[in-house]
Order: structure tokens, then C-alpha cells, then sequence
């Protein structure tokens, strides 16, 4: 059975971060272990919560591990806190990624702006960590500020063929950047593959609003995807399908929170997709 190991916190009221992605890992088929940098008693969009950093424990952890020998199919980073974690996490690529999938989503901004707490150090020690991936994530805002570019929401093809190309110039082999979009209506994410040195793009139903949580439901479905064999296109599109029908299945409940999507109500649905792909794939 194929192995993730996650590296990210945990929010125990809230569909985010470990929240999110143990469960999307272990329904795609995939043995999910966790390596929680801190638990929060919510996410950080609530006005009030606790918060307990777990970075002293982590070398501990990881030191048993390799006592026990062992060993991941793939590593996938999530939201990093400090300069502290992705040191980290850059020494769990050395210790346990080798000739294995590495996943990294650059957590760190939105709509222009970097979350609290964050500068440009963080970014500098983030595109770091971002040379020693295989796959990294960013979302628009995210991507500009590992390029040291301006911020701009509305990318035309030509701009994007750019940016994932400078990205990968970093380092990474592909390099998928989260939503964007090419037509009304349609929302997703645009990718560069170096190996293959090709551009492609993924898409699905936009939704009206927007929620908490989504990129890295995105993220986990897409490492889930990889590790279980699946070309990058099909995992990509997986993911955008997957996302925008956990919002719509989110809206459809009349006294819906706001606190994150009701995805586990579409992973059936997700199930059942990996399973046609895999028949596809071996047809």
C-alpha cells in the first residue's frame, strides 16, 4: 500500500490543513501519515483560537522514525509557520524524499498580500524549499511573490506560460499554478511540466463563492493523484472537479457554515473516479 507523509497543522475544529487531507489521502487509497507542526482550535479565520506550536517535537518524531526505518512513497508539505519548519521540512526531503514524489504548497498568501506574520525572508526560505520539489503548487498570489513579481489577478496565457516556466527554473519539474482561469465560468489551475516541456490546463464549474480550506483539498488530492500513478492531467483535473463539487454540494445546504466545504459528502464521488481512471488507464 502506497504511503503519503503530510507535514502540516492541525485545526481540530475546521476543514483545513491535516483536517483536509488525511481524509481526501487515505479515501484515494493511500496510507496517510501526519507530521503535525501545531493544533490550533481553529483554523485562523475564526475571530478566537488557540494555538499550540509543535516545532520543538518535530526532530523528535522524526528520529523515531528513522529508528523504525521508515520509509514514504511521497512527501507533501502544507502550511509552514516559520523559517523553523522549512528547515524542517528541506530536511525531510534529504532524510526520506529521495527518489520519491515531493510535493510542496507554498502556503503563505492571498489576494496579493502575504498572511500574517510572514516577510520576505519567509518567502526567500519558502522558494527554497521550493528548488527541492518535484511538484509545487502556489496559487497566483503565491507564485508572484516566488518570482518577485506584481501581483496580478487576471493573467493572460502568455503571462502564466512565463511564470510556471520561471518556476521551474527554480528547480521543480512541474510546477501548477491554482486559480486561474482561461474562459467565463470556468475556474482551475495552469501547469508546466519540464520534463515533458509542455503547458496544460484544468478546469471546472467556478463556483460563487469562495471558501476556506480549498487549496489544500486541492493539494491533497493532486499528491494522493501522483502517488497513485495517475498522469499529472488526469490528477489535475480530478482535483478542480473535485473542489468545485464540494462547494456546490456546500451550497446546496440551506444553513451551510462558513468554516470549509462539505467535501466528505463527495468523496464517493471521488472514489469513483479513481477507479475509472485506473480501469482507463489499464484498458
Amino acid at each position: 500500500m502506497k504511503k503519503i507523509l503530510t507535514m502540516q497543522d492541525l485545526s481540530c475544529v475546521g476543514k483545513c490543513s491535516l483536517t483536509a487531507a488525511l481524509p481526501v489521502i487515505s479515501a484515494m487509497g493511500i496510507e496517510c501519515a501526519v507530521l503535525p507542526t501545531a493544533v490550533l482550535s481553529t483554523h485562523t479565520a475564526f475571530s478566537h483560537f488557540t494555538f499550540l506550536d509543535l516545532t520543538g517535537d518535530l526532530e523528535k518524531i522524526i528520529h523515531v522514525w528513522k529508528q523504525e526505518h521508515f520509509a514514504f512513497d511521497a512527501i507533501y508539505t502544507g502550511y509552514l509557520g516559520s523559517l523553523d519548519q522549512i528547515a524542517i521540512a528541506a530536511g525531510l526531503f534529504a532524510q526520506f524524499g529521495k527518489d520519491r514524489l515531493r510535493l510542496v504548497d507554498p502556503c503563505m498568501g492571498d489576494e496579493g498580500k502575504l498572511y500574517p506574520g510572514f516577510g520576505t525572508g519567509f518567502v526567500q526560505a519558502m522558494k527554497s524549499l521550493c528548488a527541492k520539489a518535484d511538484v509545487i503548487v502556489p496559487n497566483l498570489c503565491e507564485a508572484c511573490f516566488l518570482l518577485d513579481m506584481p501581483y496580478n489577478p487576471s493573467p493572460d496565457e502568455a503571462q502564466l506560460k512565463y511564470m510556471c516556466s520561471a518556476l521551474c527554473a527554480n528547480g521543480a519539474q512541474t510546477a501548477v499554478i491554482t486559480g486561474v482561469s482561461r474562459e467565463a465560468g470556468k475556474l482551475g489551475a495552469f501547469a508546466y511540466s519540464r520534463k515533458e516541456d509542455r503547458f496544460f490546463w484544468a478546469m471546472a464549474k467556478e463556483q460563487p463563492v469562495h471558501f476556506h480550506g480549498t487549496g489544500d483539498l486541492f493539494a491533497s488530492v493532486l499528491a494522493a493523484g501522483l502517488t497513485k500513478g495517475m498522469a499529472m492531467e488526469d490528477a489535475l483535473q480530478l482535483a478542480c472537479e473535485f473542489i468545485s463539487r464540494s462547494i456546490e454540494a456546500t451550497l446546496q445546504e440551506k444553513d451551510h457554515n462558513d468554516y470549509g466545504v462539505n467535501f466528505e459528502q463527495v468523496l464517493p464521488w471521488l472514489c469513483r473516479q479513481c477507479a475509472e481512471i485506473k480501469e482507463q488507464n489499464n484498458g
